[in-house]
């Protein structure tokens, strides 16, 4: 199966060398999980495109620090691009800005939310929606990921079933026809590099009481991060959807 990554940000300056960017972390996410996928990569923030929907036999759009109310030309185009995937019937993931970017082109809002940051590890609750994501779902599951965001969706398309969610985050997932999955958490962010970019961003952006709450949940001795889990989840979804 060919993967296209829709890489909408990059990994901060301070940080990339050591980790990687966000559409490499996705690769190596992947590969925990022992998943081959053939992977293609475009840049959409340089307003790299592919030719059409049709030329990956899935997607993921990744995170990024711009906001999608924003509404850049390239934003735009990706909003466009996401419609388009959508009627050739092609699997989609969103993570972070991807899973807002989506939510804004089928008609929902994403605003900053009242309750301020998200950041750490968060624990999100599965809905009986999930369970069509992958055989080994159960609703009365939950997963622990690293969170990273001060914007959310606020408003929900009305063609998107939620199958995940928080107190801090009513919308952490949604399901759109059964064929496009979205988080709003970074299974692709592994615990050093959620405690490195937190420590990163401490005081400005995020205020510092809230970035050191963030870092506690990474520091106690029982901190596990359900990441390889939720990678198979999302490579069972894209394999089982994609077009014969």
């Amino acid at each position: 199966m060919k993967l296209g990554i829709l890489a909408t940000g990059i990994t901060p300056d301070e940080l990339l060398e050591s980790y990687g960017s966000y559409a490499q972390m996705f690769i190596d996410l992947f590969d925990q999980a022992g998943e081959t996928f053939e992977y293609a990569i475009f840049d959409v923030r340089d307003d790299n495109f592919p030719e059409a929907a049709e030329a990956c036999d899935g997607w993921i759009i990744t995170g990024s620090k711009f906001n999608v109310y924003q509404n850049l030309p390239w934003m735009q185009r990706l909003k466009q691009l996401i419609l388009e995937i959508d009627r050739a019937s092609l699997p989609m993931v969103g993570i972070c800005f991807g899973h807002q970017i989506i939510a804004e082109a089928f008609g929902g809002r994403v605003d900053k939310y009242p309750g301020g940051w998200g950041v750490g590890l968060h624990r999100y609750q599965l809905t009986d929606a999930a369970s069509s994501i992958s055989t080994s779902i159960s609703s009365d599951d939950g997963f622990t990921i690293s969170a990273m965001h001060q914007d959310q969706v606020l408003d929900k398309p009305a063609n998107a079933d939620v199958i995940a969610e928080s107190d801090f985050c009513a919308y952490a997932g949604l399901l759109y026809n059964d064929r496009i999955l979205t988080l709003q958490a970074h299974p692709e962010f592994n615990l050093a590099y959620e405690t490195d970019l937190v420590a990163l961003r401490k005081g400005e952006p995020i205020p510092t009481e809230t970035a050191e709450q963030g870092l506690e949940t990474l520091r106690v001795a029982s901190a596990q991060i359900d990441s390889v889990t939720v990678a198979g989840w999302m490579a069972e979804f894209l394999k089982q959807r994609q077009l014969a």
